[in-house]
């Protein structure tokens, strides 16, 4: 029997739970229903579901905990391949660098030639173009380890829309479906019994 590891976005990405219902509500109930009758086992990290409770809150049905099991991953009983955490830190000072020649470059060209009134939509810009810079395609919180972490102690399957997380699953050998055939797959299981 398949374990599926879940990340918040798939109760939370509009492209993801689209599939399942018009409003994140009736999307989560629809996943659920289809979750209970597919035989997989779905797990959480307990830092993810701190974490979609904030987002969700009310949203989330009493029956979520029966069908999904919150489990931290065994963080200090882990081997994790050094080779993995020496590009995980190149990758890292790679971005910073990368984000401060951004900011380097935007405070230069753009500063002196803006009206104080135009000053905040200068300093927002560069805040989407550093955030950009640093966090996208990269594990940037301490709940995409846990669920990266979890998916490879367990040799289970990551459920995330989220890039970065897909991105270092597939470096260190865990299973993925591509979030927009989750529906697919999930009645597929129905289906042939899990």
């Amino acid at each position: 029997m398949d374990s599926f590891v879940l990340d918040t976005s798939i109760f939370t990405n509009p492209d993801v739970y689209g599939q399942f219902g018009e409003s994140p509500k009736a999307a989560m109930d629809a996943f659920l229903h289809l979750a209970r009758r597919s035989g997989v086992r779905l797990y959480m990290p307990s830092s993810v579901y701190d974490e979609l409770c904030l987002i969700k809150g009310d949203d989330i049905p009493p029956e979520f905990e029966a069908v999904v099991r919150i489990r931290s991953p065994r963080r200090f009983n882990m081997m994790v391949p050094a080779g993995i955490l020496y590009e995980f830190i190149e990758e890292v000072r790679a971005r910073i660098d990368r984000g401060l020649r951004i900011a380097e470059e935007h405070a230069k060209m753009v500063w002196d030639r803006v009206e104080p009134e135009g000053q905040g939509k200068v300093i927002n810009r560069l805040r989407g173009r550093y955030r950009e810079a640093l966090r996208q395609g990269i594990i940037d919180s301490r709940e995409d380890m846990d669920v990266l972490l979890l998916a490879y102690e367990m040799d289970g399957i990551l459920l995330s829309a989220d890039q970065g997380l897909r991105k270092w699953a597939d470096k260190v050998g865990v299973k993925i479906i591509r979030p927009d055939h989750l529906l697919q797959v999930m009645e597929t299981l129905v289906e042939y019994g899990g």
